[in-house]
């Protein structure tokens, strides 16, 4: 017998009231602007500047102890992740330590340094700084700039890639989803002050393409339905569409999820953000992809009148809806 997480036929209408729907989303990316305006989001070192210290040590490394050891030096936000090379010898540990500027300060320094590998060396006497880096604010709001752009930009791309393959209201439909996302996925990490770094635009950039591949399976439907259905309304197409995708949807959904969540419990403090991140974006992205992308749909409307393929002789493909 096989495991379903909906029935396989269902005939629900998910747009009994499109415009509560639309409201609730709306009232939320209200909420999250705000959150943003007034509280702004917990930059990570990656955003506000700092220095990363490389350590070696011929002693295993517990990156717990290297935190435990740091943290009565109230640095504020310091990250240590163990790196890992296939080059590296049985006994050669190397971490990297980025500790964020301190306040008044492009970078920490000499006697934070010192004072760090101290601390250090309580845990690994051994333990020798092979390089020392600073990235000053300059460098950190140029990072933001550039984030700025790459998720912008991949929208933009969106926008286009959607209007070619359908029409130009599945591309609002589309994009709509996809700001409805990324401005949610902004909110919360202001609202709860999660830490906002590089890896977080790498999930907001992994979400824009996890809810396009969902909105794009079912417009894809939505235009096979209605070239089958010329004269079913548009509502009740998208209604067909939505519930014949449905188990698809859900499965793949929840299939990620329980992969993300195993993450967000056994990864530890580096990648947790970057889940959280994935684990919203998921959630919010089946969301818009069936509640928003579609509502947009349905209020803007969308033509009826595709010639079918013709099979007579010339151009064939004259007539073929791209």
């Amino acid at each position: 017998m096989r495991l379903r997480l909906v029935p396989k036929e269902t005939s629900w209408d998910f747009f009994s009231r499109p415009v509560l729907w639309l409201g609730i989303s709306g009232g939320l990316m209200v909420l999250a602007m705000i959150s943003f305006f007034l509280q702004g989001l917990n930059f990570g070192i990656d955003f506000r500047g700092g220095t990363t210290i490389r350590t070696e040590s011929a002693q295993e490394v517990v990156v717990a102890d290297y935190r435990a050891a740091i943290q009565p030096l109230g640095l504020g936000d310091v990250s240590i992740t163990e790196v890992f090379d296939p080059t590296f010898e049985d006994d050669q540990n190397v971490t990297m330590i980025r500790i964020q500027a301190q306040q008044g300060a492009e970078s920490v320094s000499a006697d934070v340094i010192r004072s760090v590998e101290a601390a250090l060396k309580a845990v690994a006497p051994d333990v020798t700084f092979v390089s020392v880096e600073s990235v000053g604010p300059k460098v950190s709001g140029e990072l933001v700039q550039t984030a700025v752009i790459a998720v912008l930009l991949a929208m933009a791309a969106v926008l286009v890639y959607i209007w070619l393959r359908f029409e130009w209201q599945f591309a609002l439909g589309a994009v709509t989803a996809l700001v409805h996302d990324v401005v949610l996925t902004i909110g919360v990490f202001s609202e709860l002050q999660i830490k906002f770094d590089l890896a977080i635009i790498a999930a907001l950039l992994t979400i824009v393409g996890y809810s396009l591949n969902d909105t794009v399976v079912v417009f894809d439907r939505v235009r096979e339905n209605l070239r089958k259905f010329k004269k079913l309304e548009l509502k009740s197409v998208l209604n067909l569409s939505i519930n014949e995708t449905l188990s698809r949807t859900v499965m793949t959904s929840v299939t990620t999820l329980l992969a993300l969540i195993s993450l967000f419990v056994l990864g530890g403090d580096v990648i947790r953000g970057f889940v959280f991140a994935m684990i919203w974006g998921v959630i919010v992205g089946t969301y818009s992809s069936i509640f928003v992308a579609s509502a947009v749909l349905l209020k803007l409307g969308v033509k009826r009148d595709w010639s079918k393929p013709s099979n007579t002789s010339g151009n064939q493909f004259a007539n073929i809806d791209a």
